[in-house]
């Protein structure tokens, strides 16, 4: 059994990044692994870091509470989310700007060739992305550049290892068969907490 917290990334109360959440989230439960989600369009914080520092910090809202709780607790950390224009959403990016804080997520005191110590070893992680931007032009164009900051410069920098990845486009408008292709391979990680 793993603890499994999954995260739905799209500010929307319906979209694709939220039937994938629940699919996972539902196909691990059954599968007998412990299960917590969050929805990102129900939390209510402010996502902008404000007149907040790393000497004045601004107080976390409780949902911002809950969320650092819930990714203190588990071991597995999974987030769906769509890429637009090249990045977050928003407010998704204001969740972690606001709550993955110095001293709780990484330690700015101890330090590698300048790089802040994780806080949060011990976790995997699994990212769902949605994009309208085909793999190959993901790859040639960006130079998966929204991967690499998701995985290493968000998640790897907080601890979790390994990250992986599962891209799936076009999504804006898909194919029903190429939706129902996406929550099967879901399925099948979900079942091994991958």
């Amino acid at each position: 059994m793993t603890r499994i917290y999954v995260l739905n990334g799209h500010p929307a109360e319906s979209s694709l990044s939220k039937q994938l959440s629940v699919t996972y989230a539902r196909t691990a439960e059954a599968s007998g692994h412990e299960v917590r989600i969050c929805h990102l369009h129900e939390m209510d914080f402010d996502s902008d870091y404000g007149f907040g520092g790393y000497s004045q910090t601004k107080p976390l809202e409780p949902d911002l509470q809950g969320f650092v709780r819930d990714l203190e607790w588990c071991e597995h950390f999974v987030m769906t989310t769509p890429m637009w224009w090249g990045g977050l959403p928003a407010k998704l990016k204001g969740l972690f700007d606001r709550a993955l804080l110095p001293g709780q997520a990484f330690d700015p005191r101890n330090t590698t060739m300048g790089i802040p110590a994780p806080l949060l070893k011990g976790r995997s992680g699994r990212v769902f992305l949605t994009a309208d931007t085909p793999g190959w032009a993901m790859s040639l164009f960006y130079k998966k550049a929204m991967l690499r900051q998701v995985e290493k410069q968000i998640l790897g920098f907080i601890g979790l290892k390994p990250v992986k990845t599962s891209f799936f486009a076009p999504a804006s408008h898909p194919e029903r068969k190429a939706v129902e292709s996406w929550l099967t391979k879901t399925q099948k990680l979900a079942a091994k907490a991958a």
